[in-house]
């Protein structure tokens, strides 16, 4: 059988958030740490964009090789080979709309945020109150269930937590008193869960 291989890099939330869904579909893969200055040739030949996760898998329906190149992607596949805890399950228009806006204006924000010294044209406290619109949609919804979509983890909670974690890792002792009190519970249960400790293992590069 056919090794199922992904590419990826410990640290970047697009990456775990594949490889919590894979993980979580039960679907085996070999995980292929890169190093982000030395990519290594085989993944550029599949996907020559250079940039992680990519998921490469056979497909015998086709009998041809599959390539993912986005996380994204790779996660409603993966859950449409298995999702025994319903993922999928949740209010989609919202699912989308929260992901949407997490991987769009608030990661452009979290960038500049994270990487400040390069975005000198404003200070790191505007770009942190930037980043804080979204983070006080999530509290509100946090306020009304255990998770962004009810009480149960969904595609939603997967795939913006790595991202509202690096937010806050940026600075922690401004997050742990900044005023989101749900937030911070429900970034602890995820960071803590068995799920994303499982697959923040470290892989040989």
């Amino acid at each position: 059988m056919a090794l199922n291989i992904l590419y990826s890099y410990r640290r970047c939330p697009y990456a775990m958030r594949a490889r919590m869904a894979l993980k979580y579909a039960e679907i085996p893969v070999v995980i292929r740490e890169i190093s982000l200055r030395y990519k290594p040739a085989e993944m550029l030949k599949v996907s020559p964009k250079g940039t992680v996760p990519v998921l490469v898998f056979s497909d015998d329906s086709l009998n041809k090789k599959v390539v993912i190149e986005q996380s994204l992607e790779i996660m409603y596949w993966a859950l449409r080979q298995r999702d025994v805890d319903g993922w999928l399950t949740a209010d989609g228009a919202l699912t989308e709309q929260l992901i949407a806006e997490n991987d769009g204006d608030f990661k452009r924000v979290l960038d500049k945020y994270k990487y400040a010294i390069r975005f000198p044209e404003q200070a790191v406290e505007t770009y942190r109150a930037q980043g804080e619109i979204f983070l006080v949609k999530l509290e509100v919804l946090l306020n009304q269930t255990q998770f962004l979509l009810n009480d149960k983890v969904r595609l939603a909670d997967i795939a913006i937590f790595p991202f509202i974690r690096q937010f806050a890792s940026v600075d922690n002792i401004w997050f742990e008193s900044a005023p989101y009190p749900r937030l911070k519970i429900w970034l602890k249960t995820l960071a803590e869960s068995e799920l994303f400790l499982s697959v923040m293992e470290k892989q040989p590069t």
